[in-house]
């Protein structure tokens, strides 16, 4: 998989990305854009996918999958989300409206035209939250492990959206990363990785991570997706309520719900193999 070799200036953070479609007249045209010019064309006849990590990830979670779906004809778009990875620091606090308009940002700057999204966890919950922005300009979009953005919430489950954060702050800065990395995956391999990612953040920039992330749920009885859409999730994710939303999401809009056996949270690194065979499949 390629570095992240793109710079996007965004407003208090420079985000990192790289896309696989672009040829060299793309590339001097991209370069022009961050000066402020036009963006660059997009690669003709390739369909292109943005792919969104979760949180306190970064786009090496999506390593396996970027190159299947390379390998199938698509033009793919790695990124690494504001306040993550190599998209730091940010100047500006995280809020879902964001990390939104960032996306936003890059996909006219790579003026991509119809885009599909697939996105992990916070990445999923962002994808969701682009496509009710302006459903027009997706063509689909895979959720893999994250909760159902317009789903119904429990008196529980409402309870432990409030009670999250103040538990993250009574954990140990030195011992988060491992025990974050912990119930994320079932994989020795995967949560070395994630350990690695979740450790080059902060304490307090990984809660404010958190914070956006729940904030994107907003239950709406009367929402329906409004694109094909794929949901994913490991079969021992016990991350939030997942579990409990993901199911009921697919059914109540009569969505395809592929559950990994064995893998965890982050079903990317839990199952490679399963998972990119899953998109490739649902994108081609």
């Amino acid at each position: 998989m390629g570095e992240l070799d793109g710079h996007l200036d965004v407003g208090g953070c420079t985000l990192r990305f790289s896309d696989a479609g672009r040829g060299p007249t793309a590339d001097a045209a991209n370069a022009a854009d961050t000066a402020g010019a036009a963006g660059a064309a997009g690669a003709a006849g390739a369909r292109a996918v943005v792919l969104l990590h979760g949180a306190g990830a970064d786009h090496t979670m999506f390593e396996k999958q970027a190159a299947a779906l390379g390998g199938a004809g698509l033009r793919v778009v790695l990124v690494d989300l504001r306040a993550h990875g190599l998209s730091r620091p940010s100047a500006i606090p995280l809020a879902p409206e964001l990390l939104a308009s960032d996306i936003e940002r890059l996909i006219d700057h790579l003026d991509l035209g119809e885009v599909s999204l697939v996105g992990h966890s916070l990445g999923g919950n962002l994808a969701q939250e682009l496509v009710r922005r302006a459903p027009e300009r997706y063509g689909s979009i895979a959720v893999l492990d994250a909760t159902w953005n317009a789903g119904p919430l429990t008196v529980g489950e409402r309870a432990a959206l409030r009670l999250a954060e103040p538990m993250l702050q009574l954990i140990p800065s030195a011992r988060l990363p491992k025990l974050m990395a912990d119930a994320s995956a079932t994989s020795e391999r995967a949560r070395a990785a994630l350990a690695r990612t979740f450790g080059a953040m902060s304490k307090r920039e990984f809660i404010d991570v958190w914070r956006a992330t729940t904030e994107f749920v907003h239950p709406d009885a009367s929402y329906r997706t409004p694109v094909p859409t794929l949901l994913v999730r490991g079969e021992r994710d016990t991350t939030g309520n997942i579990a409990r939303a993901m199911p009921a999401w697919a059914a109540a809009d009569q969505l395809t719900e592929v559950v990994v056996p064995g893998a965890g949270h982050v079903v990317t690194l839990d199952a490679p193999g399963e998972t990119a065979d899953a998109l490739v499949a649902f994108l081609r």
